[in-house]
């Protein structure tokens, strides 16, 4: 039975090429050129599920791929529930921050609006220093937020920060550092253990060869 790694377009899958390739998994199209959400591998016993990065957890937690790479602030947001996480990739690495206008005060005695797509990470980063905030939902464009009066800041990933700077913002408080991670569904884990282990243990040799001594 043919083993499925769940993937994200983009950084993550250009990023995550290099580790499986040591695992001798190579996929057989791009997915960027590709129109197929399920791609086949080379070698024949891999094939790769196209979705979007947010979704990567909830597939592999619920047995639609037995593997996954996922951004570490989606799966604080995800919870994790369902999944092992057996190796950091050490790749997309980026921030998770609390960014506004400069003069923002974030610990001013005030109910201050927040918008973010990580609802959970925002709540118990606020929580954990005893500050209320109103959550606003957004899925895109968070910078919008604060210059519309929509909100006093967001809580976003953070790369170069100049799509901040371009729109007057600037990272203000740190919540979480974030790097790509291997991801594992439990039972897939127990029930094909002899043909994931082997892969583990490649990109493991691969991720350690990349790192500077």
């Amino acid at each position: 039975m043919t083993l499925r790694i769940a993937l994200s377009k983009g950084r993550i899958f250009d990023d995550t090429l290099p580790l499986l390739a040591a695992a001798n998994i190579h996929p057989a199209e791009s997915p960027e050129t590709s129109r197929k959400l399920i791609l086949p591998s080379v070698e024949g016993d891999v094939e790769f599920l196209i979705v979007r990065a947010s979704d990567v957890a909830t597939y592999v937690q619920h047995g639609g791929a037995d593997l996954g790479v996922v951004g570490k602030d989606v799966l604080l947001e995800h919870g994790g529930e369902g999944l092992l996480e057996p190796l950091d990739l050490h790749i997309a690495r980026c921030k998770l921050m609390v960014c506004g206008p400069p003069e923002l005060d974030l610990h001013a005695n005030v109910r201050l609006r927040v918008a973010t797509k990580y609802t959970q990470c925002a709540r118990a980063h606020f929580a954990s220093t005893s500050r209320q905030v109103e959550i606003i939902k957004l899925y895109g464009s968070m910078e919008l937020a604060p210059l519309t009066g929509l909100a006093d800041a967001i809580v976003d990933v953070v790369d170069t920060g100049n799509t901040l700077k371009a729109n007057g913002l600037v990272a203000l408080e740190h919540v979480a550092d974030s790097t790509a991670r291997l991801v594992v569904n439990r039972v897939s884990m127990k029930t094909r253990h002899s043909l994931i282990t082997p892969i583990i243990e490649r990109v493991r040799a691969a991720v350690a060869s990349n790192q500077p001594n």
